[in-house]
């Protein structure tokens, strides 16, 4: 049977195109539908900053009038402009286990990537780090946390299929919580605290606490991530955009701030409770009943997913990675969890690597970004 590719143009295929993962996974125990007022929102040029200085487009394809596959592909002209690149992404590939759509679906975004003088496809990406990036690679049987991709191994195959190779793989750790620190740890935790001259760290009660150092701590990101793989600076819309996002799944117990004596932030690490299971069990709606599962996953999960944290360069080697990790470790076992997620860790980042391995982390998921050049 003949595969049609056709152009998402109205509502009514962005619905089939926001909607179609859920039949691809109907039974996948560990896929984690997206919130779906966020995903309606991720594609609405007025609601999503970034899509004003992309070039994009989605993609369904389609058997019979029924869809069997989705793309989206990104051309972020501002990063490419910053690093001085000609580099497409694909974003949002899922197929049925069929090669004949996944092949037909990346072959529609090459085309449409070299139309517009592009260089180089790399994927699955999407505008920035903050977006869920990467196949995954290890780790099917563990579980999926909040912006992190979910796919069946045979996406990973096609993907190799069709000629792309590895561009970057980023690594997730378990960290499991412990009754108490280790003494070797708090050995370097007094040391580094002993050298915190006019450095004080911030905890907070109340997510009303936090507000005023949303875009403080959204600006030592830009500064301290501007030569990451894949991070693009964020204005304060964007920065406004990724508030609103999490705010409301924020523990203010998991935020920790390191500030200096005129109270500006220096380093900060945030993590949330997993609310996945109350994800799932909400089917992505959060309304009208769905924020009660929700809320019930953050108050009895027993992981903590990292989600964000930076240090600023200059400040890089006083020890304030050991120190925001010892809190979070207390804060994690205060709370009576057993296990944290660092989240994604670009492999050649050592010194975040050798920080979560003097946790007692250890490897449990690995994602890949490839890449093709384009003819």
């Amino acid at each position: 049977m003949s595969i049609d590719i056709i152009r998402v143009q109205n509502k009514s295929d962005l619905r089939k195109f926001i909607h179609l993962p859920a039949e691809i996974h109907k039974g996948h125990r560990n896929w984690v539908p997206p919130i779906y007022s966020d995903e309606w929102d991720f594609y609405n040029p007025k609601k999503n900053r970034a899509m004003s200085y992309s070039d994009t487009v989605l993609f369904l394809a389609l058997r019979n009038g029924k869809p069997v596959g989705r793309i989206m592909g990104i051309v972020n002209k501002r990063y490419n402009q910053i690093h001085n690149e000609k580099t497409a992404r694909f974003f949002n590939l899922e197929t049925y286990q069929d090669y004949d759509v996944a092949q037909a679906l990346i072959s529609e975004v090459e085309r449409w990537a070299r139309a517009l003088g592009m260089e180089r496809l790399i994927g699955p990406m999407g505008f920035s780090d903050k977006d869920p990036q990467g196949l995954l690679i290890e780790g099917y049987d563990e579980p999926i946390v909040l912006a992190s991709n979910c796919n069946f191994p045979y996406l990973v195959e096609y993907v190799n299929r069709y000629g792309f190779e590895k561009d970057v793989d980023l690594v997730v750790y378990k960290v499991p919580v412990p009754e108490k620190l280790p003494d070797f740890y708090l050995r370097i935790l007094q040391r580094v605290k002993a050298r915190a001259n006019g450095f004080r760290m911030l905890s907070f009660a109340k997510r009303s606490d936090i507000k005023p150092f949303i875009k403080p701590v959204l600006s030592l990101v830009n500064e301290t991530f501007i030569d990451i793989y894949g991070f693009n600076p964020m204005d304060p819309d964007e920065m406004e955009e990724l508030a609103a996002k999490y705010l409301s799944f924020i523990d203010p117990r998991f935020l920790k701030v390191i500030v200096n004596a005129d109270n500006q932030p220096l380093a900060f690490i945030l993590g949330i409770p997993d609310i996945c299971p109350g994800i799932q069990k909400s089917k992505g709606y959060l309304f009208p009943f769905g924020f009660i599962h929700v809320l019930k996953a953050m108050s009895t999960s027993k992981m903590l997913s990292l989600l964000l944290g930076a240090i600023h360069p200059q400040y890089r080697n006083l020890g304030f990675d050991t120190w925001m990790g010892a809190e979070m470790l207390n804060e994690a076992q205060k709370a009576g969890m057993t296990i944290i997620d660092s989240h994604l860790e670009l492999e050649n980042n050592r010194k975040m690597r050798a920080e979560m391995e003097k946790m007692g982390g250890v490897v449990y998921k690995r994602y890949r970004i490839f890449q093709k050049r384009l003819a």
